[in-house]
């Protein structure tokens, strides 16, 4: 076993149970399954986030709702077509019309109110 296998193995990286998840279903059958857990950094980061300066209000929010889907998003599968990577998830985000990002919103807000209470859009 090198070095990198040893640094995974102590880390649990090989043998680490899978972060718990929940699934939300889109009225055209779409699934996005976000984790259930959210960081300390993560956390952290969100109010590092909103000290930043922004364009405006809107460009704030933007913003926050982009870094929370690519922390919480663990997969999605839009039409049948599962994308898991995340890379692939956060393009696929950047690239959705207004009614996939709607119901991303509703799905975060959704999942942050019953895990998060303290955390909003």
């Amino acid at each position: 076993m090198g070095k990198r296998g040893r640094r995974k193995a102590k880390a649990g990286g090989a043998d680490a149970a899978p972060a718990a998840v929940s699934e939300y279903r889109d009225g055209e059958g779409n699934v996005l399954t976000l984790r259930d857990e959210l960081t300390a950094g993560t956390l952290a980061g969100l109010e590092r986030l909103d000290a930043k300066p922004a364009a405006s209000a809107e460009d704030r929010w933007q913003r926050r709702v982009e870094y929370l889907f690519e922390r919480l998003a663990v997969r999605w599968e839009i039409a049948g077509l599962p994308l898991e990577g995340q890379r692939e998830l956060l393009g696929r985000y950047r690239m959705a019309g207004s009614d996939e990002r709607r119901a991303v919103r509703a799905a975060l807000a959704e999942h942050l109110a019953e895990r998060y209470p303290g955390v909003e859009l």
